[in-house]
């Protein structure tokens, strides 16, 4: 991991882009973190827009996370940003707009192009970028993933075990593949679903959170569409962290 930038936002938080490897990433720091006191940790995710587009949003989460004493970190997903193109997943979002122009379903095998291969490659990127942010001494864990394509945060939650909580938004398509892989998740989940959300399938939302194998899943569903997250819904979730975290 290699830090690019630094400087200090209101509230003494501490924000700094790196690089690991040919991967962009911004991490937040409370002013409370230090090596003798060092603090959990929140992987934010995002959706497929790139990190620029997606900075205010995630600064906004970062925020909110570091005046409750947690670090908060982000990587540029595969194939976005100011990354490498990526012609596969170039082809499955023009799929996908022409099916949505036309008004046709949304099909099963464009559903897998659009979303398999980006968790089977963006997973390990998350998972190397917890290893260099772990190695930091102001860093200490536990850990959380928040948000974004809800399939990478059911992977991670599956496969990473230095994740002990996930908040997860349902507002994206989800492969039938991943419903197998949330029956084997068992962490704790707070999930957010937006009542009247326009891209998504509510049933699919209600039958994947019903598949989740976790002892501990709560869902919290508001009326509006896919940007219509009310204010409380973010401190929700915040108290969610800050209860399996701190």
């Amino acid at each position: 991991m290699h830090f690019t930038s630094e400087r200090r936002l209101d509230g003494g938080v501490v924000e700094r882009e790196f690089t690991l490897g040919e991967i962009p990433g911004i991490l937040w720091t409370p002013a409370s973190a230090s090596a003798s006191a060092p603090v959990p940790l929140i992987l934010l995710g995002h959706p497929t827009l790139g990190l620029r587009k997606m900075y205010p949003r995630l600064v906004g989460r970062a925020r909110h996370a570091a005046a409750d004493g947690i670090a908060t970190a982000t990587i540029e997903l595969p194939g976005c940003g100011e990354r490498p193109r990526w012609e596969a997943a170039e082809q499955a979002r023009a799929d996908l707009r022409r099916a949505k122009q036309a008004d046709e379903p949304i099909s099963d095998e464009l559903i897998d192009a659009l979303i398999l291969p980006l968790v089977d490659r963006a997973v390990p990127e998350w998972q190397a970028a917890l290893d260099a942010l772990l190695e930091l001494p102001e860093i200490g864990g536990p850990v959380g993933y928040s948000g974004g394509v809800i399939s990478i945060g059911i992977r991670l939650a599956l496969v990473e075990p230095r994740i002990t909580a996930a908040g997860l938004f349902a507002g994206s398509f989800v492969p039938r593949a991943m419903f197998e892989e949330a029956r084997r998740v068992t962490i704790p989940l707070h999930v957010l679903l937006q009542w009247d959300d326009e891209g998504n399938d509510r049933q699919a939302a209600l039958d994947l959170f019903d598949a989740f194998g976790s002892k501990e899943k709560s869902l919290h569903a508001n009326m509006g569409g896919h940007t219509g997250v009310p204010q409380f819904a973010g401190e929700d979730a915040a108290g969610f962290f800050t209860r399996h975290l701190k």
